[in-house]
């Protein structure tokens, strides 16, 4: 009798062990199977493959056709009467999201009315795509050496990425680089590429867009990446900074409104974001901004068919 409750007991005890380990036992299995998934997404096994296409065409090539057919999709058949204005926003990054290998840029177009006489804007070259005449600039922020010596310094000293003003990093002058440029140094890389839009704007979002480059033009204010301690006296300005805040200069955003691990496609992100919401931008911008859907990727591959590091949904690879 003594036995057979003692028993009865014991079996009571392990029952409730059990019990009591089982959240454990799922904690533990949940954490084995992060840090497995996290590998293989470390290994690029779960990155969409992406599409090869195009993918003897080169990454500048590419990119310039899909902006050119989406405003002639824009534009329609019939004749252009009047000015039309858009932007293309831009990011490229690496693997690591490292921030001396990312940038965020931005394409201003404007596409002149059919068979009329306008004033062009002056110091903007005016190119021809199927009988459409367009003026485009590019705002890309860079330390005017980067094509030769693209080794950035962003942090520079201990506990630089915490303290601005341990970073040893100097200030740069600056130069807005073009579109083309800008493709080829993330080519050099083989970085992965993003756009958004484009985005059809008014004429006054245009003319900010070009005081904006009238400004960096200017050498009034140099480069630094890290530009905590210098952008809000408008010393110097990182990538970022050159091609946002359009009404408000050098706006926060960030880890607690630092501008912390503002680069890369976070950093344009951030950009859409602030132009989605500051009032007065709205005006300028006619259509909506989807930051997240509105993505349009390009990858590196060094072999056709393979998955190489795709962040995007769906993206185009490129080898040259």
């Amino acid at each position: 009798m003594n036995d057979h409750h003692s028993q009865t007991h014991s079996v009571s005890e392990i029952a409730c062990s059990l019990r009591r380990a089982a959240p454990f036992r799922l904690a533990f299995l949940a954490g084995v199977l992060f840090c497995a998934l996290s590998v293989v997404a470390q290994a690029g096994w779960f990155d969409p493959k992406p599409n090869y296409t195009n993918y003897d065409v080169p990454l500048y090539q590419q990119i310039t056709n899909q902006i050119k057919v989406r405003i002639l999709n824009r534009l329609g058949e019939g004749q252009n009467t009047r000015d039309r204005y858009f932007m293309i926003p831009f990011a490229y990054q690496n693997k690591g999201n490292d921030p001396g290998y990312s940038h965020s840029f931005m394409t201003v177009i404007r596409v002149l009315p059919d068979n009329k006489q306008v004033r062009l804007t002056s110091g903007i070259r005016k190119r021809t795509f199927k009988d459409r005449e367009f003026q485009a600039f590019n705002i890309s922020w860079l330390p005017h050496d980067f094509s030769t010596d693209p080794n950035l310094c962003v942090f520079k000293g201990f506990g630089a990425r915490i303290f601005p003003t341990w970073n040893q990093c100097p200030v740069s002058p600056g130069r807005s680089f073009t579109l083309e440029e800008t493709i080829k140094l993330a080519v050099n890389v083989q970085n992965a590429v993003c756009m958004w839009g484009p985005y059809e704007i008014s004429k006054e979002g245009f003319d900010l867009g070009v005081k904006r480059l009238r400004l960096l033009e200017s050498g009034k204010i140099k480069y630094r990446a890290d530009d905590r301690l210098t952008r809000k006296d408008r010393t110097a300005i990182n990538c970022f900074h050159a091609m946002a805040g359009i009404y408000d200069l050098f706006p926060n955003g960030g880890i607690l409104g630092t501008g912390f691990n503002m680069w890369g496609i976070n950093g344009t992100a951030r950009v859409l974001i602030e132009y989605n919401e500051t009032p007065g931008f709205k005006g300028a911008l006619l259509e909506p901004v989807d930051e997240k859907n509105d993505r349009i990727g390009f990858v590196y591959s060094p072999a056709r068919g393979g998955r190489p590091y795709n962040p995007f949904k769906t993206a185009s690879a490129y080898h040259r």
